[in-house]
């Protein structure tokens, strides 16, 4: 969990790194100055965005924001090294990153638990903003890779959050665990599989009344996968999924999916790891 991961994470080179300055075992030198500048001009265009849409405008304070400056130039810095996003550019992170992120939010005033977990969280988007924004909500956020879940652990442990935690582990395991199974009252999913592998890999971990939501290019989410993820869902205590309206246009019509979980998923799901990739529900 957070903590030990966070102390586990940092290697010998990660505390010779450390900024004096600014606390960060990412930035340091000459190559420190160029992630915290992209890192401003992000902020920049995200609080340019969010002041032109209404759902989302006045939802993020000053701190907040400063918190998600600091969060941005954390992700770009640790990328010279461990390759978390291939987004970099300051307005495409502003966008694709933070405002793909907070798009969310006015999905997620009515839920069963505060509870959330994030599947697949890589360099913690959507996660990490959208806990920034919500710090009533408690995060687990999953990583099967070793890497990124240490990365992802001091990333919030320079950020300070409370409430959020980082695991390295399938999501087939979590859902067999009493400690998480049916737990959750939000699972997110960004780019992590097609809704019929989806559904099994997170409906185990909601409470009955619990969403899921999964961000989806605007072509993604067409008719065949909604109608093969309605039958995944079904298998698994979930109702069908509901493709919701068009994010703000300067997303390019990405959408989010949302999956209600109505009932209890039968003791055999998840599978193995790996089983529903190969084999999907639907």
């Amino acid at each position: 969990m957070v903590g030990a991961d966070a102390r586990a994470g940092r290697t010998n080179r990660g505390r010779e790194d450390r900024n004096a300055t600014s606390g960060s075992i990412f930035v340091s030198g000459p190559l420190g100055t160029q992630p915290g500048t992209a890192a401003r001009q992000a902020r920049m265009q995200l609080e340019a965005d969010l002041e032109s849409l209404p759902g989302l405008a006045g939802r993020l304070t000053g701190a907040m924001l400063d918190r998600i400056e600091t969060y941005v130039a954390l992700l770009l810095a640790a990328n010279q090294r461990l390759n978390l996003t291939r987004v970099t550019q300051p307005q495409a992170v502003a966008r694709q990153h933070l405002l793909d992120a907070l798009a969310v939010l006015p999905q997620l005033d009515d839920l069963a638990s505060p509870r959330a977990v994030d599947l697949g969280s890589g360099g913690g988007v959507p996660s990490i903003p959208v806990a920034i924004a919500r710090p009533d909500l408690s995060w687990l956020l999953v990583d099967s890779v070793a890497k990124k879940a240490r990365a992802l652990a001091a990333f919030v442990e320079e950020l300070g959050l409370r409430g959020v935690e980082v695991v390295a582990e399938r999501a087939e395991v979590l859902g067999r665990d009493p400690r998480h199974r049916e737990r959750a009252g939000l699972v997110t999913a960004r780019a992590v599989a097609t809704l019929p592998v989806l559904a099994e890999l997170a409906l185990p971990l909601l409470l009955p009344g619990g969403v899921l939501i999964a961000w989806k290019g605007p072509m993604a989410a067409h008719d065949e996968e909604l109608q093969r993820g309605a039958r995944a869902a079904a298998q698994l205590g979930g109702g069908p999924p509901e493709l919701l309206a068009a994010g703000p246009p300067q997303l390019g019509g990405h959408r989010f999916v949302r999956v209600p979980k109505r009932a209890r998923t039968p003791a055999r799901y998840p599978r193995r790891p790996g089983e529903p990739a190969r084999r999907p529900l639907g």
